[in-house]
């Protein structure tokens, strides 16, 4: 900015007393937030909660994030979840012992994959498309929580992983290979 000779444009856009600068200072610091570390926390959260809800519905094999409780064994949907498939999620046009063993898979597979930032915005799709499905069928009055996690989701979809993840990774490599080989 010129300050001998200032703009319209600059004289207006320069905060105007204490509050304004106090604003304008705070506004600065939070641009400051670093945008990988924002996704990084996207990632860990979405991952917690699809895992969670995934774990309560098998028996077997227990890996809690949350209370640290670990039971390793030979993992099974369990009767209680298919009987929730078949009153309480009862979802339409699909069975609901299938609908049991997608959801358990997904909700063990996708999380890692989302955690570990490999293959981030098809697992993001994927839990996006879960969430509308839970959101629609099962749980119509929950669209505060469905619309955080709709939102976290977009966010990796649109924006990737960020730096800590295998897809950056994998991307690196791969850049180097191609201009290792002289290719674009």
């Amino acid at each position: 900015m010129n300050t001998a000779n200032p703009t319209l444009a600059d004289t207006m856009l320069r905060p105007r007393g204490p509050t304004a600068r106090a604003i304008h200072g705070i506004h600065a610091l939070f641009a400051r937030i670093p945008e990988d570390a924002i996704k990084l926390l996207a990632r860990v959260s979405l991952a917690v909660t699809f895992w969670t809800s995934g774990q309560t519905k098998v028996e077997g094999f227990v890996l809690d994030p949350i209370g640290w409780d670990i039971e390793f064994g030979m993992p099974h949907v369990s009767c209680t979840a298919i009987e929730l498939f078949r009153s309480e999620y009862a979802l339409p046009l699909i069975d609901p012992v299938l609908a049991t063993y997608m959801a358990a898979i997904a909700e063990h597979v996708l999380p890692v994959l989302l955690l570990l930032g490999l293959a981030t915005r098809l697992s993001a799709f994927s839990l996006l498309v879960m969430t509308l499905v839970i959101q629609v069928f099962v749980y119509p009055s929950a669209y505060p929580t469905h619309g955080l996690w709709a939102a976290l989701l977009l966010y990796l979809m649109a924006r990737g992983p960020g730096v800590i993840s295998l897809d950056r990774l994998i991307a690196r490599r791969h850049a180097s290979k191609h201009l290792a080989h002289g290719q674009d």
